[in-house]
């Protein structure tokens, strides 16, 4: 029987995992943290449909269990991949006839921008953060209480020469619109701004969902980004921005500040690239061997990608490049 390792066991690794069990194919997952599941185990809700991210997770999860040949190996990470092998950072060795890299990304660290205040001041959180305090039913101020004013900055981290991260995060945009919308429904009275610079809204019911976020749910949109953040005396936030549709400076009290952190490439990608003789895109992320014809293949014949590993993805792309990869995968052994 063959062996594919997969490497990473976040939901483009479990989809590519699910569909090379279903081919009679054994597979080992190894995933660095103690479970598999990825980020999207912190998530509350996936735009556009507000479904439980809990359950996309349990039934993705449900579909391993019912194959046999899986092996999960959490808690290590591989530091070198051939199609033949795959290294631990224990030194323990992995023999495979073929391997899939769907590692995923990294949240910008939003520390970075200290202009914003995160890290410094109270009620500055990242969207992230957010997702946990839906997660957990508690969205709070620091000091207790409901926040009356609430303001969303989008593009922390994404299109941003100053930080070396000139890429679209491409989801961004439909979380603060989704998050805005939460917020909205926990706190009605509420003033909810959002501050983008375009609004990118590519996906199926994504325009939709933008709208309702204006006709049904009075939330406010202000192209400009916000240019400084301060503490005021009563435990408040003051926000510069500009509204570039109106060309007027814009000073307002918030209650608290949600970042929209981007996606960024992981770290290693340089140092795997660097060992493994993978090539490297610009912006960190893995470089596929073709972006249409050749997208879940690296330029290693053996070694293959799923998901957010090449280039920021929603959660529907990332399982539809799982299931790519493992066709990807299948094709490759048999011409062997």
């Amino acid at each position: 029987m063959k062996h594919v390792i997969v490497i990473g066991g976040g939901v483009a690794g479990m989809q590519c995992a699910s569909e090379l069990l279903r081919q009679n194919i054994a597979v080992t997952i190894v995933e660095k943290q103690q479970c598999i599941g990825g980020k999207i185990r912190n998530w509350h809700k996936l735009f556009p449909s507000f479904t439980p991210a809990d359950e996309v997770l349990a039934a993705m999860q449900q579909k391993l269990t019912t194959h046999n040949n899986l092996t999960i190996r959490t808690g290590c990470e591989a530091t070198c991949i051939t199609p033949q092998k795959v290294t631990l950072s224990s030194g323990e060795e992995l023999r495979c006839d073929a391997t899939v890299i769907a590692t995923g990304f990294t949240l910008f660290d939003a520390t970075v921008k200290e202009e914003y205040g995160y890290g410094i001041y109270d009620n500055v959180i990242t969207s992230a953060e957010l997702e946990q305090m839906f997660n957990e039913k508690n969205v709070h101020l620091k000091q207790g209480g409901e926040p009356k004013r609430i303001a969303i900055l989008h593009c922390v981290g994404s299109r941003d020469e100053k930080v070396c991260q000139r890429h679209c995060s491409k989801v961004c945009c439909v979380t603060g619109v989704k998050q805005a919308i939460e917020l909205k429904k926990m706190f009605p009275t509420a003033d909810v701004f959002n501050f983008y610079m375009d609004m990118r809204m590519f996906g199926p019911g994504y325009e939709e969902m933008y709208r309702e976020a204006q006709t049904s749910h009075n939330i406010h949109f202000v192209r400009g980004r916000i240019s400084e953040v301060s503490p005021t005396f009563n435990n408040r936030l003051q926000i510069k921005a500009e509204d570039t549709l109106t060309g007027r400076p814009l000073k307002m009290g918030v209650d608290m500040l949600v970042l929209l952190v981007g996606m960024k490439a992981n770290a290693h990608n340089t140092t795997l690239a660097k060992d493994c003789n993978l090539t490297l895109q610009p912006s960190g992320f893995m470089q596929p061997k073709d972006s249409f014809l050749g997208n879940v293949a690296s330029n290693v014949e053996g070694v293959f990608y799923a998901g957010a590993i090449t280039a920021p993805k929603n959660i529907g792309e990332s399982i539809n490049e799982g299931t790519a990869a493992a066709r990807g995968v299948v094709e490759w052994l048999e011409k062997r």
